[in-house]
Parts: structure tokens; sequence; C-alpha cells
């Protein structure tokens, strides 16, 4: 099959990184334009990020002598991609707004992991095992703003892989969730590079993360949704209260989650049959990035451990341990994913995988 030629802006930061790794032997996408800030344009990916890669292998052959070019040159990558990953760290939102705006208007498929258009209402904020569904606005996006070709699709947070996906299982067996307490501890990779210094993390916890604690509660009510009239109505009857930790570990977020049923409620062996025999649509389509369980339960009582575990079934699966009765609310579990796979590029890549098989892409 011929291979989708694809982009990454902002391929040089850490998310960016990511991609550039995980995509060197993807069997449908191949990489052919990698854009970034006027600092590294003109130069080669090595050069660009000389002293700066920070993935656990070299560089990919195929990308090492590929030119970074400025990510405003729209017009080149119309003429190289089928479509583009956007990877953007910049912390101004209306510019990665307006950035991904432009390549959509020329006509290039935009799969963000950007928050910029997370809550814009006809942008899709996708978990594939969750919401596959919300793909049907992509044509409602287009018509509104006069594209005929191109879209946004985006990732939601990367600390919500850590238990989203667990706590949906419940509620399409029919379980209404109507509360959820959640302390995530999360990992430094999820701050990027340089991230925290070494003086406020280390011996250390950091109890604030800005901006977290909002996502982790707004998030999963846009995923949770419905579509009515072409729009995204939010999951009515859900309360989610968070708190959001910065923690010294490198990879993995773990998140501590309490919920509260409605007046159905499961029990602990119905909760855990639910999430063994659990499976979506990324599974029913085998998608490459797609684990094989999409959700994993370990027994053993002091499980799971992000550097234990952080890496099952690819680093795509999300794994669950300790469920066990909650003394304020009904049940209580701790969830692990690998936020820099499943919570950021593989996510992405992910979605791309649901978009081509829908015809999408």
């Amino acid at each position: 099959m011929r291979k989708l030629k694809i982009g990454i802006l902002g391929a040089t930061g850490m998310v960016g990184q990511n991609y550039v790794k995980l995509l060197q032997n993807h069997p449908w996408f191949k990489i052919r334009f990698l854009a970034a800030s006027p600092n590294s344009a003109g130069k080669k990916y090595a050069q660009a990020v000389d002293g700066r890669w920070q993935m656990d292998e070299p560089i990919p052959k195929a990308v090492k002598n590929l030119i970074v070019e400025d990510v405003s040159q729209v017009k080149k990558a119309k003429q190289r991609v089928d479509f583009v990953f956007s990877a953007f760290e910049m912390s101004d939102k209306q510019e990665i707004r307006s950035m991904e705006d432009l390549y959509a208007a020329n006509g290039i498929a935009v799969v963000s992991n950007a928050s910029a258009h997370r809550q814009t209402p006809d942008v899709p904020m996708l978990i594939p095992e969750i919401n596959a569904r919300h793909l049907k606005v992509i044509p409602t996006q287009q018509k509104q703003r006069g594209w005929k070709k191109g879209f946004i699709v985006v990732k939601p947070n990367c600390s919500l892989q850590s238990y989203l996906t667990a706590t949906y299982a419940l509620m399409k067996a029919g379980y209404q969730v109507k509360k959820m307490i959640i302390t995530t501890l999360q990992a430094l990779s999820g701050a990027g590079h340089p991230g925290v210094a070494s003086l406020d993390i280390a011996d250390n916890v950091l109890p604030f993360i800005n901006g977290e604690e909002e996502k982790s509660e707004n998030e999963p009510l846009k995923i949770l949704g419905s579509i009515k009239n072409n729009q995204f109505q939010e999951k009515k009857g859900l309360k989610i209260a968070a708190h959001c930790n910065r923690v010294p570990v490198t990879d993995g977020h773990l998140a501590c989650v309490s919920l509260g049923f409605g007046v159905k409620k499961p029990s602990t062996e119905q909760i855990l049959k639910i999430w063994k025999n659990f499976t979506a649509e990324p599974q029913q389509l085998k998608l490459p990035s797609a684990p094989t369980r999409p959700i994993i339960y370990l027994k053993q009582e002091n499980r799971p451990q992000p550097r234990k575990d952080r890496n099952n079934d690819k680093a795509m699966a999300l794994t669950l341990g300790r469920l066990r009765k909650c003394r304020v609310l009904d049940f209580r579990f701790t969830g692990l994913s690998h936020n820099t796979v499943r919570g950021a590029a593989g996510g992405g890549i992910l979605n791309a995988e649901l978009l081509y098989k829908k015809n999408y892409l």
C-alpha cells in the first residue's frame, strides 16, 4: 500500500521528537516534512536538535538530513504532505490556533497534540477507544469554515489517558458515573524540555501544575459527551474534582481515582469483568498503534508502577490496579499510562490511523 506523506509541526521539541522516533517504521505513514521555529529553519534535522535530542535511541537515519522548514511555510508543506501532526509547544495558544487554522485552510488535515483547539466547538477531541463517533463533526467543521479538504482533530491532555477509558468502559456497560475525584502524580517529561528545575523537584513533589486541574475537570465532559445538531454537547450529570501534582518520575502518569455511581452500582467482580473484556474500534480495526488490550488490570497490591508498567503493550495500554471500595464514594482504583507515548505522540498517531481507516485522510 502507498504510504501517506506526513509532516510534523514543532518537530524539534519533545513531542515532535517522539513523533520522529515512533514514526520511523510506521506501516502507513512516512515523514516528508519537518517544521519548527525560524531558529531551526534551514538546518538539517540532526543539526537542529544537536544537544537537544532527548529520545533513548539515535535520530532515525531517514530524517537526519531532512531540512527543517519554517513552520509558516504552508505552501511548501502542501506540496509535500498528505497531512501533518501538530506538536507545537509554544505558550501562545492563539498563535498555535492561527497556525493550525492556516494549514487546514490550505487543504492540509491537522492531527494536533496542542491544547489550543481542545475546546473549540466544532473540533473533535479524541480518545479513539471512547469517542471515535465524534469524527462525524468533521464535514460540519469544514462547511462552517469554508475548508474543502483540511480539518483539525485534537487529542486531550496526557493525564486523562490514565483513567478515562476505564471510566468510560463502565459507562458503556450501563453504569452511570456521577462523581469523580482524581489525584494525578505526573511525570517530569510532561513538562517538556528543559522542564522543571532539578532543585525544585529533587526530593520533592510540586502540588501545582498550571492549567492541569482545569483540563482534567473540563476535557472529559467533551470527550464523554454527545453530538446534537452537529455540535458537541457536554456530558451532563458528571462532576469532577482534580488534584494534579508533579513528581520525580521520568515517564508515566499515575492517577488515583474515586468513582461515585448513580442508583445502579456494579460489584467488584462486574467491574473487573468489564475492564477485562473491553475493546473498541482501534482493536476491531487492528490499527497499528492500538494496544491489543486497551485496559490491563494487575492483581498485585502494589501495582501499577511507572517504571515497571508504563511500557505495557507498546506503551499504549492503560494499566490499572488496586480496585477496592471507597469510603466516601463507591469505588477507587489506580491507573497508569505512558504520558509521552499514549498521552502524546503515540496518541496522535492512533488518532491519525483511525482517521485513515475511516477515509478522512
